[in-house]
């Protein structure tokens, strides 16, 4: 139990934050199943787009480290690369 009164704000706080981090982690994780689950070109293609615009937005909204999400990125597009889809890098 907190003693300080500042402690238990900073409790409340974390709690808070860690269910919005979690929200977007899930998020990103399933888009990038949906990537590696994907069964068409087509769709693996969209699917690809989509999971770079969510590791872009995490990284803006400071819950992923930039470097992270370019290590991700750059694992989709090795893995995009081997099923042959084109995508334009932009």
């Amino acid at each position: 139990m907190p003693h300080h009164k500042s402690c238990k704000k900073r409790l409340k706080q974390a709690k808070k934050q860690n269910a919005y981090n979690k929200h977007y982690k899930s998020m990103m994780k399933t888009a990038l199943k949906k990537v590696k689950n994907s069964e068409n070109k087509e769709d693996a293609k969209v699917n690809v787009i989509a999971a770079q615009s969510i590791l872009d937005k995490l990284v803006i909204k400071g819950i992923l480290k930039k470097n992270n999400a370019s290590n991700k990125k750059s694992k989709l597009m090795k893995f995009a690369e081997k099923m042959q889809i084109i995508i334009f890098k932009l």
